[in-house]
C-alpha cells in the first residue's frame, strides 16, 4: 500500500502530546533509530521507500502495518527539516514507576526540564553511562515528542523514562543517597559519591525548585577551573548532566 494523504495527517498530528496520547504512539524519523527501536517497542506503522525495506531486516521483526513510500511522500509526512527514507510509529510503554530501583541502582531525576533537546540528550547520556531509569516530575517535557525521541538517538531502547510526583517519591527513599547540584553544595570531586541513589537535575532556568531542593540529602557543586576564575554562571542541564554522571562512573570504577 501507498502513503495516502490522510496517513499524512495522521503521523503529523502526533507532533501534538494530546494526539500522541490518544493514540499512545510516538513518532521516530531515521534509519539508524527506527533501527535501533525496532524490537523494543511494538511496532503500529513503518513507512519507508522500497529502497530502504530491501536493504533492512525490518521483516524479521514484528510490524503491524508497512507502507511503501516515495521520498516525496516520506517529506510530506516528516516532522524534519531534512525528511529521511523511513519513519515509523511505535507504541508508547505503560511504565510503573518503581523508586525502589535507586537502593540498587544509580538513577537519574529530572525536575522540570523544559527543553525538548535537552530531555533527549539526557537520555542520550544515561545511556552511554549505563543508567537505565530517569523518574520525571509532571512538568518535565514529554519525552515522546518528535524532537525529544530523535534527540535521544536510541537511548530510549535501553533507558525506562517514567512521570511521577516527584516530590513524593524522594519522601519514598529513606536511607538512599539523593543528589542534586547547588552552588553551595560541596566540590563533587572531593566527595565520595556512591555507586547507588538518585542524580537530580534542575530545570534549565531555575535549578532545582525549592520543594524538590528540601528533599536532597547530598548537595554536590560542579567547580569552575581553576575556582577562583570568572566563569558563565551555568552549565546547560545537559551538559551538567554529562559533567556529573562521568565524575559517579569513574569513582565506582576506581573503588
Amino acid at each position: 500500500m501507498s502513503l495516502s494523504k490522510n496517513k499524512i495527517k495522521y503521523i503529523r498530528s502526533l507532533e501534538g502530546k494530546k494526539h500522541r496520547k490518544e493514540e499512545g504512539v510516538f513518532l521516530a524519523e531515521g534509519p539508524k533509530l527506527v533501527g535501533e527501536l525496532l524490537g523494543h517497542f511494538p511496532c503500529r506503522l513503518l513507512v519507508a521507500t522500497s529502497e530502504w525495506l530491501e536493504a533492512s531486516l525490518v521483516r524479521t521483526v514484528a510490524v503491524q502495518e508497512i507502507l511503501v513510500a516515495t521520498r516525496e511522500e516520506l517529506s510530506r509526512a516528516s516532522l524534519l527539516k531534512t525528511p529521511q527514507s523511513v519513519l515509523a510509529l511505535f507504541e508508547q510503554p505503560s511504565l510503573h514507576v518503581n523508586a525502589e530501583i535507586a537502593r540498587r541502582s544509580l538513577c537519574l531525576a529530572l525536575d522540570g526540564v523544559q527543553d525538548p533537546g535537552n530531555l533527549g540528550t539526557i537520555v542520550r547520556l544515561a545511556d552511554w553511562f549505563g543508567i537505565e531509569h530517569i523518574f520525571c516530575s509532571l512538568n518535565t517535557v514529554d519525552v515522546y515528542s518528535p524532537k525529544t525521541v530523535q534527540a535521544t538517538m536510541g537511548g530510549l531502547a535501553r533507558v525506562k523514562v517514567g512521570y511521577t510526583d516527584l516530590p513524593a517519591l524522594l519522601d519514598s527513599l529513606e536511607g538512599i543517597p539523593v543528589y542534586g547540584t547547588f552552588l553551595d553544595g560541596g566540590n563533587m570531586y572531593d566527595e565520595a559519591l556512591s555507586e547507588t541513589g538518585l542524580i537530580v537535575m534542575g530545570n534549565e532556568g531555575n535549578g532545582i525548585s525549592a520543594e524538590v531542593a528540601a528533599r536532597i540529602n547530598r548537595r554536590i557543586y560542579i567547580p569552575t577551573f581553576p575556582a577562583d576564575r570568572l566563569a558563565a554562571e551555568s552549565l546547560n542541564v545537559g551538559v551538567a548532566t554529562a559533567v556529573v554522571c562521568a565524575e559517579f562512573r569513574r569513582q565506582a570504577a576506581t573503588k
